[in-house]
Order: structure tokens, then C-alpha cells, then sequence
């Protein structure tokens, strides 16, 4: 099969790529920097140059693939507007582009957000069926990106997959709290609840969705059925590096001064005035019954386990 790839740079995008070589595929990666491959050096792919933002790179391909996996789009930025060029306008342009030049395509597979739809209410984990309210920019970007892709499903199959947070081997977000931990102290505005996903298990649930024909036109959550509380994934972490970190809950008000001093510094890092509106939000978590029901898809990583993994990397690759 020849399989199209966007955001294959990145952390999920690039194990994507790797579980398709696996299966044989004849895989291709659209990137803007050939010179940055990061995660896909020494890979056997094809490296196609062009833009997403810009609709004349993209017409120079020649469409004529099987599956497209679009995990394109950026999850930190330093103004909004990046936000709405990459995840709207980009994703926008692409399917665009699928839809007129890519025939019998079998699947054109999406990868959007938890954030797309926002945090719980009264403690109840969102479905698919629930209106989305997005508390961040991110989030907002995230779901226009969904309603580009969904405005063509008349037209080409396609499958919307809705990840909460991810973390895993490669992941620079979830780094951030393994440095903290190390560093003996955690900072935190709420005692939340959320759900999670180990990488392996996030490509196995893409993949599943991307065969199945009762997921053309549908949306899913691929995640753990079983949520973490704040406790918990600071605790599995300090497990995975040996460390107990000292645990201070601080007001948002506070929170809010430090990250605008820390992202005068480091404009681009999860820490910053966007990802709080969503740190600050107690229930990020999301019903798996769908995905279950429909797809007989489960995660097979538990919190601890995935954890250790993920260390067990940062530690081998001098991250931490």
C-alpha cells in the first residue's frame, strides 16, 4: 500500500511511520525541511517537500495513494494565529487538495485532540456526541481543523481520531514533568483527573480505525479506559526515575506570573498562558465506549508500566 504521512517529524507522527514500515507499506512523508528529519533518519521513506500552508507545493505531488494519515499541526505557539494557520488553514488546504486530486483513496485519517471538544462537566467524560467547548486556542485550532476534514465526508472516506494526552518515548511535553520530578519539586494549579494514552497503544488504536469500514465518517477518543488522577501520574513517574518530588499546589494567579516570565524565555514550551487554560480545568477526561463498541479497540499499557518505558528512553537518550 502506499500510505501518505504528514507530521512524520514529530513524536506520534514518527512512530506512525515506523509501525507502517513495519507492515511493509510503502510509505511517504510530506516535510517542510528535509534537513530536519529528527525522528526519521535512517528510515526507509520517501521524503516528499512541501508546505501544507501552501497549496501550490502540495498540487506538485502526485496523489495516488492508498491511506493518508494527516498528523500535521503544532500543539505550542507563541501567538494564536499560529495556532489557527497550522491546525485550520493547513489541515484546510490538505484535504482540500485529497479530495481533488487523490482518487479511491481507501482511508483519509485525522488525528485532532481531546482539547478539540474541552474539558468534562460536572465530573461526566465527554463523548463523541458531546458539543464541543474548547477552552484553549489550541483546542479551538484543533476543532476547525476536524470540521476542514468532516466537510468532506460525503466525498472521500474519512475517520477522525481524538487522542487525550500522550506520552511515551520521544514525547518533549510529558519531559518537562520527568525534569521537574528529577529536580525534586512539582508544581501543580489542581488536583485533576484526566485520561492518558501510551504512544504504542495510540498508533495501535490509528492503525485499527484506519482498516475498519465502521469508522468511515465517525469520530473517536483512543484512550485508556481507565483515568489518572494528578497523584497518580506523578507518582508513576517518580517510580520510573526514582525520585519523590516535594508536591506544592499553587493559585492560578501565581501560576499565571510565572509562566509569563518563563515564556519570555522559552516562547514555544508546553509551559505557557495557553496550556494553562487547560492545566487549570479539574476534568480532562473522555469516554472509550465507542471505540470499544464499534471497534473492539483497548489500550494494553497501564500508567506505571508506560511510564517506566518512557524513562527507560529519556535516561538511554541523555533527556534526563
Amino acid at each position: 500500500m502506499r500510505v501518505l504521512v504528514t507530521g512524520g517529524t514529530g513524536f506520534i507522527g514518527s512512530h506512525l511511520v515506523e509501525n507502517l514500515l513495519k507492515e511493509n507499506h510503502e510509505v511517504y512523508c510530506i516535510v517542510r525541511n528535509p534537513t530536519r528529519l529528527r525522528f526519521l533518519e535512517g528510515l526507509n521513506i520517501n521524503i516528499i517537500k512541501a508546505d501544507l500552508s501552501d497549496k501550490e507545493s502540495l498540487k506538485k505531488i502526485e496523489w495516488t495513494f492508498d491511506y493518508v494519515f494527516n498528523l500535521s499541526g503544532i500543539t505550542k505557539a507563541s501567538h494564536p494565529e499560529e495556532f489557527f494557520q497550522s491546525n485550520y488553514i493547513g489541515t484546510k488546504n490538505f484535504v482540500e487538495i485529497v479530495v481533488e486530486r487523490n482518487s479511491f483513496l481507501k482511508r483519509f485519517v485525522h488525528i485532532s485532540s481531546l482539547a478539540a471538544v474541552g474539558p468534562c462537566v460536572n465530573s461526566n467524560p465527554v463523548t463523541e456526541e458531546t458539543k464541543p467547548s474548547p477552552v484553549s486556542e489550541y483546542g479551538k485550532s484543533k476543532l476547525m481543523g476536524e470540521q476542514a476534514v468532516l466537510f468532506f465526508r460525503d466525498k472521500i472516506p474519512v475517520t477522525i481520531i481524538r487522542p487525550p494526552a500522550v506520552y511515551g518515548p520521544k514525547d518533549r511535553d510529558f519531559l518537562t514533568f520527568f525534569k521537574m520530578i528529577k529536580a525534586g519539586i512539582v508544581l501543580y494549579l489542581t488536583e485533576g483527573k484526566y485520561s492518558m494514552i501510551y504512544v504504542d497503544d495510540l498508533i495501535r488504536g490509528i492503525i485499527t480505525a484506519s482498516r475498519d469500514d465502521k469508522a468511515v465518517g465517525e469520530i473517536f477518543f483512543i484512550a485508556d479506559s481507565q483515568p489518572y488522577n494528578t497523584h497518580e501520574i506523578v507518582e508513576a513517574i517518580s517510580e520510573a526515575i526514582g525520585k519523590r518530588p516535594v508536591k506544592i499546589k499553587i493559585p492560578q494567579s501565581i501560576g499565571t506570573f510565572f509562566i509569563k516570565v518563563f515564556q519570555k524565555f522559552d516562547k514555544k514550551s508546553i509551559i505557557n498562558s495557553d496550556k494553562l487554560k487547560e492545566l487549570a480545568q479539574p476534568c480532562w477526561v473522555c469516554s472509550t465506549e465507542k471505540a470499544e463498541r464499534l471497534l473492539g479497540f483497548k489500550t494494553k499499557t497501564k500508567l506505571k508500566e508506560g511510564m517506566q518505558w518512557t524513562a527507560k528512553w529519556y535516561l538511554q537518550n541523555h533527556w534526563i
